[in-house]
């Protein structure tokens, strides 16, 4: 994971999405979807161009609850 992209997980999430001091990025993925595998390195370079944005990803399969709130 690139260095400017945060694991989001339910004990970090308010303090890192919620009261973050600039807007955020999710990137919701799992280790197993092709799709997610292949989005990923855009999400990288978009990160390391944009330090405007905070980027943040959560493993659907590590945190199922978070991903369940979103959808």
């Amino acid at each position: 994971m690139a260095m400017n992209i945060t694991e989001l997980h339910a004990e970090n999430f308010e303090q890192e999405v919620v009261n973050a001091d600039r807007p955020v990025c999710i990137d919701f993925w799992a280790p197993w979807c092709g799709p997610c595998r292949m989005l990923s390195p855009v999400v990288d370079e978009f990160a390391g161009e944009h330090s405007e944005v905070k980027l943040g990803k959560v493993n659907v399969d590590e945190q199922r609850e978070l991903a369940a709130q979103f959808g």
